[in-house]
């Protein structure tokens, strides 16, 4: 690493670090306390030590009678200030379940938390939920050792610069939603801030980054103006689940907007595809560059678009295809139930699905052009001593 990248380096840290505490004390400057109705306790991890019996007690819904069934349960707790400890434990499975939980067994990693019903003292503690994030944990610990040893130090730039996106949203972002912010200006300096950061850390400042942040900004500016044009023209809510509804309850005197969670999911959707294209073409064109140092402008500028012509047949699907695959439940529930393609079409919920992937997508179109552009003026009388290495 050169002295000057060493420098873009840490100052772009120190700047996210800054970033980071300053943005987390405006965000949560009104702090808004959340309350759950539901007193569960702190829930626990622990270990199930030992069946003790399982039954069936009789239930009447809506005056239907059935049964569920109770597994009553030894576990300890493998967290908290009763580590170690046994407790004994309570699993009901309702029969009123479409598809039944896996009744527990010895041995198995769960979740408990305290009892609330009254007519079971010999049950301390009842079952939340299987202790699942393990294999999670083993899956990104796998993808890191990967990425360090197929990216060597461009793997440890793209760990540091996951981590401080990961950290702007969950820290700045999501914290001033939830304490009354204002979603479009915290969705658009998250966005700005995740661009500059990203580019920055891994290819540091130059004309080559400088070029995709140009790109890349204006590529997400495009989708998010044709968000706020196609939420005024199609009449958008924003209520196109019931989540959306309990969102909207969650502040009464100061409801989350609806209109604005739509613009920022489509902006924070696109910025990593639209800044995945507008960094490879830059990249793509400063090699190029290097290796025909008598190319003219113009020329940068067709060859951007001969090689953006080749990432827009594989590009202008990913967003089509992620936000399908993560509505497919509620699409084919739509689709089954509603017979007139002119009404499901025209469904709020199917409507804002379509809009993200067009929107987005139609961002990483203009991408390509502008990005070509860009690179053609910065690119035409620089020498492209620095050529971009596959290993370092």
């Amino acid at each position: 690493m050169k002295n000057k990248e060493r420098i873009t380096y840490i100052l772009t840290i120190l700047f996210s670090i800054l970033y980071l505490i300053f943005g987390h004390k405006a965000a949560t400057k009104n702090k808004i306390e959340y309350t759950n109705d539901v007193n569960i306790g702190t829930p626990q991890r622990a270990v199930v030590t030992k069946i003790i019996n399982d039954s069936y007690e009789k239930v009447v819904y809506e005056g239907i009678e059935t049964e569920d069934k109770l597994v009553l349960f030894e576990a300890e707790f493998k967290t908290g200030y009763r580590k170690g400890d046994k407790v004994t434990a309570i699993q009901t499975i309702d029969s009123m379940y479409a598809i039944k939980p896996r009744q527990i067994s010895e041995g198995d990693n769960i979740i408990i938390h305290l009892n609330q019903i009254k007519d079971a003292p010999e049950a301390q503690y009842m079952f939340s939920e299987y202790y699942r994030v393990n294999f999670i944990i083993g899956l990104g610990v796998s993808f890191c050792i990967l990425l360090l040893i197929l990216g060597r130090i461009n793997g440890v730039k793209t760990l540091v610069s996951l981590a401080f996106t990961v950290l702007s949203i969950f820290y700045v972002f999501i914290p001033a939603v939830l304490n009354g912010g204002n979603i479009y200006s915290w969705a658009i300096s998250t966005c700005i801030y995740i661009i500059f950061m990203t580019l920055l850390i891994i290819s540091g400042f130059s004309r080559k980054s400088l070029a995709a942040m140009i790109g890349c900004t204006s590529g997400v500016i495009v989708a998010g103006v044709l968000t706020l044009i196609a939420t005024r023209i199609c009449h958008l809510t924003g209520l196109t689940s019931e989540d959306a509804m309990y969102l909207l309850l969650l502040n009464p005197d100061r409801p989350v907007d609806l209109k604005g969670v739509i613009f920022a999911a489509i902006i924070l959707g696109a910025v990593g595809a639209i800044m995945d294209v507008s960094m490879s073409l830059s990249s793509a064109l400063a090699e190029i560059k290097h290796q025909a140092v008598d190319m003219t402008g113009r020329q940068i500028t067709r060859s951007g678009m001969v090689v953006g012509r080749d990432i827009m047949g594989t590009m202008a699907n990913t967003l089509i295809l992620a936000y399908i695959g993560s509505s497919l439940s509620v699409t084919l529930l739509l689709s089954a139930y509603n017979h007139s393609k002119l009404l499901l079409f025209n469904t709020e919920m199917i409507l804002v699905e379509l809009l993200q992937a067009f929107a987005g997508s139609l961002g990483i179109l203009l991408t390509i052009p502008l990005t070509s552009i860009i690179c053609g003026i910065l690119y035409e009388n620089d020498k492209m001593e620095e050529s971009s290495t596959i290993i370092e």
